[in-house]
């Protein structure tokens, strides 16, 4: 991804009401940033899995004359050069360099901490804090649910789907929940976006690390932190993500007067154990 495409995108996406079809050809420029300027109407319909004409009105909802005329401005700002060339790199090495501009994106977007901020706070009050995370962000929640044990007292990582997942957002509700920290990865599983629908309406905040903002997600989240995902291998790579969730580790542990104290006594508890290798 180009990143200042990408931020580019982003601004002249916000503040524009778009339908969800819209908000998935969005998602799709923002993930293909590098090659958007240079996409004709029926490459972009296609990536994004929707018919052309709804390029079209997509290009008029953001005030374009069409298609072409939202083309022709995002040549105008982007870079001289076709962003992407990367010369004598193989496709392994392409996909790192996605990942570099993909973790650039993310510290651009942190030069603004107060939603991170205020994330960290949220969990923090959180008695308990659930973690949701199915399929392939499983492992984002899983890691983060990992660590965040070692200085919260109590956080419950929801990871299966199926019916008794509303079961569980329930018992975390009647036992003081006040928030719910969710990672979303494409592809989207259907049952996060209910999930998360079901959480607000049990009164929790919503939190959620997504791949962008515009994301099928955003609209049941109160607080969407975006970061971006890599596509160029035949499986998505999600480091800014994991790195975005050690981030939000971080402002917890600000927000948690004894998180210090609670790192020292795990650690002289695990050197008793000789729990670890040195």
């Amino acid at each position: 991804m180009d990143t200042g495409t990408a931020a580019r995108l982003q601004k002249l996406f916000e503040g524009h009401r778009l339908t969800p079809t819209q908000r998935r050809i969005a998602h799709c420029m923002v993930r293909r940033a590098a090659d958007a300027p240079f996409l004709s109407s029926v490459e972009l319909a296609e990536l994004a899995g929707v018919s052309q004409p709804s390029v079209t009105r997509f290009a008029v909802a953001l005030g374009f004359d069409g298609y072409p005329a939202l083309r022709r401005h995002l040549r105008e700002v982007a870079p001289t050069d076709k962003p992407g060339d990367t010369g004598s790199y193989n496709e392994y090495q392409q996909a790192v360099q996605a990942e570099i501009d993909n973790l650039r994106h993310l510290a651009a977007a942190l030069a603004d901490p107060s939603p991170v901020i205020e994330a960290g706070r949220l969990f923090a009050a959180s008695r308990p804090l659930p973690v949701l995370g199915l399929r392939a962000a499983t492992a984002q929640a899983a890691g983060f649910s990992y660590f965040a044990r070692k200085v919260h007292p109590d956080v419950r990582l929801l990871d299966e789907g199926g019916t008794m997942l509303t079961d569980r957002i329930d018992a975390a509700v009647r036992a003081g929940a006040s928030a719910l920290l969710c990672f979303a990865l494409p592809r989207h599983p259907r049952e996060v976006v209910d999930a998360l629908e079901y959480a607000r309406t049990a009164g929790l905040t919503v939190v959620t690390v997504a791949d962008s903002a515009f994301a099928p997600v955003a609209h049941h989240t109160d607080l969407l932190l975006p970061a971006a995902v890599g596509t160029g291998l035949a499986f998505d790579t999600a480091c800014a993500p994991m790195l975005l969730g050690r981030v939000l580790l971080e402002a917890m542990c600000d927000a948690l007067p004894d998180a210090q104290a609670r790192l020292e006594e795990f650690d002289a508890r695990a050197a008793a154990r000789g729990l670890f290798v040195e």
